[in-house]
């Protein structure tokens, strides 16, 4: 299992995900699920990925290759001229791998899919965030829906419809991912460190800043049980039940 956030704020876009990925409690591996491709000074796209590794795989492979294959290659996500167009790109090329495992006579297709955030900017336009599906479809953050979850999302996503703000400083979101993102390790073991980050500032057309919080992270630790002694304060303040 995987968890993994894209949030589009008024400063930029922030990405996180975790690790971890299992095969049975007894086949424990860590995998990078989060991938960044910049031309600086004309493009910044970042892409993470939830679901069937070998698909995840397959299809980060397809579309590094096609970014070096010779000029009778398939588009690349390097040379579309928007967002939305790298969007459909990514969302044929999932698509594509998928139904590839189908014909080659997979039975349970449905274990083979994949879920995608993908975001960043291209210069002359503003920076986007999309989800896309298995089914090779999408859907775009907007105002109303400012940021997507894939994966594990149900124990991390309380925290995130509360106390996000599209103005938030990326010091403050990252204070907020990091408890989503405990409260996400402390229900599913599937889940866990070391959790990818990546800053995007609006508009920098550059690849931005990433940094990984390992499992023995003190900042990390302190945001952990710090949170948990403020919920266990805030509990005690409410006011009590009388039968």
């Amino acid at each position: 299992m995987t968890y993994a956030v894209g949030m589009r704020l008024n400063r930029g876009l922030v990405f996180m995900s975790d690790t971890r990925t299992n095969a049975g409690v007894d086949n424990v591996s860590t995998f990078n699920k989060m991938f960044n491709w910049t031309v600086e000074g004309d493009r910044s796209i970042t892409l993470l990925s939830a679901g069937n590794l070998a698909t995840t795989q397959a299809t980060i492979s397809l579309l590094e290759e096609r970014t070096k294959a010779p000029e009778d290659r398939s588009p690349s996500i390097l040379e579309a001229p928007t967002m939305f167009q790298v969007a459909q790109l990514v969302a044929a090329t999932l698509n594509d791998v998928i139904e590839g495992h189908s014909r080659a006579g997979q039975q349970a297709d449905s274990a083979f899919h994949a879920t995608l955030i993908l975001g960043g900017q291209i210069k002359g336009g503003p920076s986007r965030l999309f989800l896309i599906y298995p089914e090779g479809n999408f859907i775009e953050a907007g105002e109303d829906t400012p940021f997507f979850q894939i994966g594990e999302t149900k124990y991390g996503r309380p925290i995130l419809v509360r106390a996000f703000d599209p103005d938030m400083s990326f010091s403050e979101t990252v204070k907020l991912l990091l408890v989503s993102f405990d409260s996400t390790i402390k229900a599913n073991l599937s889940v866990g460190a070391p959790l990818d980050l990546l800053l995007y500032e609006e508009d920098s057309l550059t690849a931005g800043t990433r940094s990984r919080f390992e499992p023995d992270d003190q900042y990390f630790r302190t945001i952990s049980e710090g949170w948990g002694d403020a919920l266990k304060v805030a509990l005690s303040k409410l006011p009590a039940y009388e039968a």
